[in-house]
């Protein structure tokens, strides 16, 4: 959906771009955009659901302040969209829009506004995931995930066959258990299970690990029946054990390449972050879909892997991981 975000002047992105693909792996030190990026796009998200500000009479409120300015794939090559932000409060609430003149081009908008909706982010966490929820609080997974037990519920009962899918995964993944069940608790609230393998045993999700949550809410969202337009994950890696990260990898990627799986519903693009050379060794194959955010003082940069002209040479030296530990990639703190 979106192919690129061209930063003026907003946080510690000066003067940078970044090219989105179907999926993006983003890795670097703490303060070098990552999050900031992901930021952008959920006030993307915000004010395409508001009015956009008049072309020419505000340009000048646009030019004076920082800017980020998003281009997309086809079919809207056309349309660019920029948020106007303040410089002092580092916030964003002004949209403007620049489609082709005409029926065609507002219905372009239109339909671009719908799919922008669909923009989701998300930071997992172990300890909400934890707990009973309401079990009308099921309509879509939380950005902590806290919610996931009513979400699965109503998954069960609504599209069984995606959560099928999902319970088989989850199995293959952790063979220590044969299934998914719920249980209500308390008045409307319902708490999920993990069914021991070759035992009568259940564990509820407060007694299962952090590594175990995480992998199930991943597994949530790359089973959606209806997922986002575009899915951010904050610390992909977080909790993992390094030999299943390549489990995390392939959820992902079942959002984005969905051909690949033999899924028939639209790609997802996904922007995932992570702190974690195991992870990035996965990608070895795909330096396209790395982005490596850099800080040097107070400023940002993101630059594509692919793009640079000796990674080849540097991959046939070592892994992506020790090239990016050790500072070759750069990426790092103290950049």
């Amino acid at each position: 959906m979106i192919s690129a975000v061209h930063f003026k002047d907003f946080k510690a992105l000066r003067s940078t771009a970044v090219r989105l693909e179907p999926f993006n792996l983003l890795i670097g030190p703490s303060g070098s955009g990552k999050t900031s990026l992901i930021e952008a796009l959920l006030r993307l998200r915000y004010l395409a659901g508001q009015a956009p500000a008049p072309g020419p009479a505000s340009a000048l409120a646009f030019l004076n302040g920082p800017q980020i300015e998003f281009h997309f794939h086809p079919p809207f090559e056309n349309v660019r969209v920029t948020l106007g932000c303040q410089a002092d409060e580092l916030s964003c609430h002004r949209l403007r829009v620049d489609h082709p003149p005409g029926l065609a081009g507002a219905r372009q908008w239109a339909e671009l506004r719908t799919q922008l909706h669909g923009i989701r982010a998300y930071l997992l966490d172990h300890q909400a995931m934890g707990a009973p929820v309401l079990r009308s609080a099921g309509t879509e997974l939380a950005t902590n995930a806290s919610n996931l037990a009513a979400v699965l519920a109503q998954r069960a009962q609504q599209a069984p066959v995606a959560f099928a899918h999902l319970v088989a995964d989850f199995c293959r993944i952790m063979p220590e258990f044969s299934g998914l069940d719920f249980r209500g608790v308390g008045e409307g609230h319902v708490e999920l299970r993990a069914a021991l393998r070759d035992s009568p045993e259940h564990l509820s999700c407060e007694n299962l690990s952090q590594g175990t949550l995480y992998l199930l809410a991943i597994l949530t969202l790359a089973h959606d029946p209806q997922p986002p337009t575009l899915l951010c994950l904050e610390e992909a890696d977080r909790g993992v054990h390094p030999r299943l990260l390549r489990e995390v990898r392939d959820a992902l990627y079942r959002l984005s390449y969905p051909v690949a799986t033999e899924t028939t519903r639209p790609v997802v693009q996904v922007i995932a972050t992570t702190h974690s050379p195991y992870l990035l060794d996965l990608f070895r194959d795909h330096p396209s879909e790395i982005v490596l955010a850099h800080k040097q003082g107070n400023a940002a940069t993101f630059e594509r892997l692919s793009e640079r002209p000796d990674i080849l040479e540097l991959m046939r030296e070592t892994n992506l991981g020790d090239l990016w530990y050790s500072g070759i990639l750069g990426g790092i703190p103290g950049d």
